[in-house]
């Protein structure tokens, strides 16, 4: 990853961030692994940031196809319709930038079989093939896929986010888990979730939720945002992070563990975060101020304005030495001295915005 500055070089304004003190190593983005589940609104943009930040690898799960309908979205194109949205992402991502590595799985995780392969997908994702995969973003638009992505990361022990938007497309969010030290979904579920719903029985027949590509990319850029800075270790990443469209608002809030969890792998992993060692807290001492300056070689000194009107004989007190000679030569003048008005000083102050002796 060059840090050239060329119109040929894709990752010279990312690289940039290097410069500017904002990543220490930008470049270590081409070593992270990242699987994505869910290629529709949400997942398709985030997939599309990530390749363009450069990100080592990606791992798309999805076992939709690509429709008219979709194309109030961003991302897809009309005559991709038809495709699986795996395939056609990857296709387009792979234009965007080949450097990135694209693998894709079109299968439902939620379906025992299917669940099994999902596990070992991100098991053994990482970089080289061999490790888990370094972060999963749930970018679903149901329930039940979320309640399969939270198993296998509170199983595995895979720090996660899980995003989403409102059926009526002017809000959204997204959540941090760390299994262990941070809420899971199954922590605090939703309704439909706690009291066993089939969200099947939800659905009418000819209705369909809202769809914005509006709030879809900002809840995307959301996402993106606080990967990056998960990945490359810079700014705080947000542990729940929610939009309204409505009135332009952006709560925030920690979210800790529920001891009482459904999940046995999440009290199992709370267990262990417990028993871990706690991290001492080093307080930095605060050092003495001294002056920048020791020494004041031509007696500058701060007054305030009212002293400074209040001055009542010269000479007068005066920032640089040079301007000394100009109050002596505007004594000698008097009244002859052009004069100005300014807000600062009264009526009648000489040209430079001196005050005259009172």
């Amino acid at each position: 990853m060059s840090s050239e500055v060329v119109d040929s070089n894709p990752y010279s304004r990312l690289m940039a961030l290097q410069r500017m003190g904002i990543v220490k190593e930008y470049e270590q983005i081409r070593q992270k692994s990242v699987a994505v589940v869910g290629v529709g609104g949400v997942g398709s943009v985030t997939a599309d940031m990530l390749t363009r930040c450069g990100v080592g690898k990606l791992i798309l799960f999805d076992y939709d196809k690509v429709e008219l309908a979709n194309m109030n979205r961003l991302f897809f194109t009309p005559d991709q319709a038809g495709l699986s949205k795996v395939e056609a992402a990857a296709k387009t991502l792979n234009y965007i930038n080949p450097d990135v590595k694209i693998f894709t799985n079109n299968y439902n995780i939620t379906t025992v079989e299917s669940f099994e392969k999902f596990m070992n997908a991100i098991r053994t994702g990482g970089i080289d093939g061999s490790g888990a995969v370094d972060l999963v973003l749930s970018c679903v638009d149901n329930f039940e896929a979320r309640m399969a992505i939270n198993a296998a990361c509170n199983e595995l022990s895979l720090n996660w986010f899980e995003s989403g938007v409102s059926e009526n497309a002017v809000s959204g969010h997204i959540q941090f888990i760390q299994p262990g030290e941070k809420a899971c979904f199954a922590c605090a579920p939703p309704l439909v979730v706690a009291e066993n719903i089939d969200e099947k029985t939800l659905k009418r027949e000819g209705v369909c939720a809202a769809s914005l590509p509006t709030t879809m990319g900002i809840v995307a850029g959301m996402l993106v945002q606080n990967t990056l800075k998960y990945l490359l270790k810079f700014g705080t990443v947000s542990d729940y992070l929610g939009y309204n469209a409505l009135i332009d608002f952006f709560p925030k809030m920690s979210l800790k563990p529920n001891p009482t969890c459904d999940d046995r792998f999440c009290v199992l992993r709370q267990q262990e975060f417990a028993a871990k060692p706690k991290e001492e807290i080093i307080e930095e001492v605060q050092q003495e101020e001294f002056p920048v300056h020791a020494e004041n070689l031509y007696g500058i000194e701060l007054v305030s304005e009212t002293e400074w009107r209040h001055c009542s004989s010269y000479p007068l007190r005066v920032l640089l030495s040079p301007l000394t000679q100009l109050c002596s030569s505007a004594t000698t003048l008097g009244d002859a001295a052009p004069r100005r008005t300014s807000p600062f000083f009264k009526s009648g102050s000489l040209a430079h915005g001196f005050s005259e002796p009172m």
